[in-house]
């Protein structure tokens, strides 16, 4: 009579095999799951900061040039040809030559006396999020 180990550990194996690989396939939805858990933290934080940029263009009032200069000053940014710009590090902390970009520009308007700006969060070149805000001449929040 032939000797049952060979088949015992044959079977084993297969089992052993099957076992790594279910732990491979975890592993892999654990890390993609972290990766898309850190994309919507930033895009969250990106948001936050486009919102608050806004919120301070909106209140210095006056025309788009005027609005956006202010608020240059006030984010610790540079304004520049027309365009607001802010730098800022991957979790959104400002920092110069950081790899993430807040910018903003003023948009024409048909509207007499109505203002209005793009502000946009970059981050590699690519846009992860977008707001427009818009105020009326005359009306200054700040003052």
């Amino acid at each position: 009579m032939r000797s049952r180990t060979p088949l015992v550990l044959m079977e084993q194996m297969v089992m052993l095999l099957v076992f790594a690989l279910a732990a491979a396939l975890c592993l892999q939805v654990f890390v993609q799951s972290n990766n898309i858990s850190t994309d919507e933290q930033s895009l969250c934080r990106a948001a936050f900061v486009c919102q608050s940029a806004a919120e301070v263009i909106r209140s210095r009032g006056g025309d788009a040039d005027h609005a956006l200069s202010e608020a240059a000053e006030l984010l610790g940014g540079r304004y520049e040809g027309d365009r607001l710009s802010v730098e800022y590090d991957e979790d959104w902390n400002a920092a110069p030559g950081g790899p993430c970009l807040l910018t903003a520009a003023g948009v024409p308007s048909e509207t007499e006396g109505l203002h209005m700006a793009l502000v946009t969060a970059q981050r590699g070149g690519e846009t992860i999020f977008e707001i427009s805000v818009a105020w009326q001449e005359g009306v200054n929040t700040h003052e």
